[in-house]
């Protein structure tokens, strides 16, 4: 019975291995000259400004939390369409219904403000 699964098993342990490998390669390879300009934080080519507690404006994660949602809107649409020819009526009405609960969540979002970047 285990004997199917033996491969997967096996390629988790080389990947482990090898991901293990690199890491420890890289620790004992890699250059070492530390200075207090490599020590400071760096985002996107821009200098920090102000502390590292600071908040968040909720807009914010209101954009990301839509950004993921249409995100996953996209993943169920991609095998659907694939697959649409051969659903039956039920197959189409789910999808419309799918894409109507999303439209409506959109649309209350929009009327929110969720979308304005102030």
């Amino acid at each position: 019975m285990k004997a199917p699964y033996l491969g997967i098993v096996f390629l988790g342990i080389v990947a482990i291995l090898n991901a293990a490998m690199m890491i420890g390669m890289s620790h004992m390879m890699g250059s070492r000259r530390p200075t207090s300009t490599k020590a400071e934080p760096y985002e996107s080519g821009i200098p920090p400004l102000g502390g590292t507690r600071e908040r968040y404006s909720v807009s914010f994660y209101m954009v990301a939390v839509l950004f993921i949602i249409f995100d996953i809107e996209t993943i169920f649409l991609i095998p659907w369409a694939v697959v649409f020819r051969g659903l039956p009526l039920g197959g189409f009405l789910a999808m419309i219904l799918f894409l109507a609960v999303l439209g409506v969540g959109l649309v209350y979002a929009w009327k929110k403000g969720a979308l304005e970047w102030d």
